[in-house]
């Protein structure tokens, strides 16, 4: 379904995302829980913000576990880290062997690799050199201010999940790679995974009403302090929006929502806009009409997979793709040949949508 946008320039107030979060777009599915039963823990990893909120009558501290928690995945899955799972097999000549279990590494590469083949391959973490390439990686922040087409040819070399083998099965600890410059990268796929995990924690706590923010990638369990379903705004997708800016909000209740768009992490030289989805076919940052796209799937990891080979795939595509993957909705926002803003949700979409008033 498309929609066109009733705002004036891209921008709505927050205050309406907060009435709209006070007042509740539907019934309560049970009595509004004790708001002092609520608590916030929040800190950094991943290079950006991680907010967890939950209601515990006995009002635990899980801050340090968590934070341990954290710690460990980056441990296996950060490029930052010269010294995790991924930068091993990233320096690797051709092969690198799992010590021990790597829980982290593994189920990321694990489900990278599922959603390669569900994406027909808009979705590949061994774009990794590429996203180097032009200043978006582990490499010092360096914008690309001269274009060289035969690096990039050379670099596309490099870009093929399917060339990675191994971990097929638990038996498979070695992965291989035919090229040496061949590298990995979780960043499209590892804060979903970790917004999983970290809910999973507290749920084993005996904790039922949660919900874990990992720079904007999220995933809500049982109820909010409304006595309903979480609720998440989704922001205007312009550069010059304030983060305060909102374009709708989503109704979440045990599922993982991922936004990803090309509006915020990029830059301009000579007029060119340069942005961080670097497309694995072309190996150039994507652009096309598409502005954001958010996807609700049944976890944080999927969904932000998800998002981002949407914002690859373009509009059509990612309403293809969205349209036969029965359990993922998408909203899709995208500039019209007017200039104007408008937006499409899949059947399912429709209704985890919060209208904000």
């Amino acid at each position: 379904m498309i929609h066109m946008p009733n705002f004036t320039g891209g921008r709505l107030c927050l205050l309406m995302v907060l009435t709209a979060f006070m007042t509740g777009c539907r019934p309560s599915v049970r009595p509004a829980a004790d708001p002092d039963a609520y608590l916030l823990i929040q800190g950094e990893t991943m290079g950006t913000y991680y907010k967890v909120t939950y209601a515990d009558p006995e009002r635990r501290d899980f801050k340090g576990s968590v934070d341990s928690l954290l710690e460990a995945i980056n441990a296996e899955v950060s490029t930052y880290i010269p010294t995790s799972t991924i930068s091993r097999f990233n320096q690797a000549v051709d092969a690198y062997t799992l010590e021990g279990e790597q829980p982290h590494f593994t189920a990321n590469f694990i489900r990278s690799r599922e959603i390669h083949a569900l994406t027909d391959g808009a979705f590949d973490p061994t774009v990794m050199p590429l996203v180097n390439y032009w200043g978006f990686g582990y490499t010092p922040k360096k914008p690309v201010t001269r274009v060289d087409s035969l690096m990039v040819d050379s670099l596309l070399t490099l870009v093929g999940l399917a060339a990675v083998t191994g971990l097929e099965s638990p038996a498979l600890r070695t992965l291989s790679k035919p090229l040496p410059g061949i590298q990995l990268d979780f960043s499209a796929i590892a804060k979903g995974y970790a917004v999983d995990v970290v809910g999973q924690f507290l749920l084993a706590q005996g904790l039922e009403d949660v919900l874990v923010d990992i720079g904007g990638e999220a995933r809500g369990w049982g109820r909010s302090p409304r006595g309903d379903a979480w609720t998440l705004g989704v922001n205007v997708p312009e550069e010059s929006a304030s983060l305060k800016a909102m374009y709708t909000a989503i109704h979440l209740s045990g599922k993982g929502l991922a936004t990803s768009g090309n509006y915020r992490n990029l830059y301009h030289v000579d007029g060119r806009t340069y942005s961080h989805t670097i497309n694995p076919v072309t190996g150039f940052p994507e652009r096309n009409a598409l502005l954001s796209a958010s996807v609700v799937a049944p976890d944080a990891m999927t969904a932000d997979a998800l998002a981002t080979a949407c914002m690859v795939k373009g509009l059509d595509g990612a309403r293809d793709l969205l349209l036969n993957l029965p359990d993922a909705e998408g909203l899709l926002i995208f500039g019209t040949a007017g200039g104007e803003m408008a937006s499409w949700t899949s059947p399912g979409m429709d209704t985890l949508l919060v209208p904000l008033r």
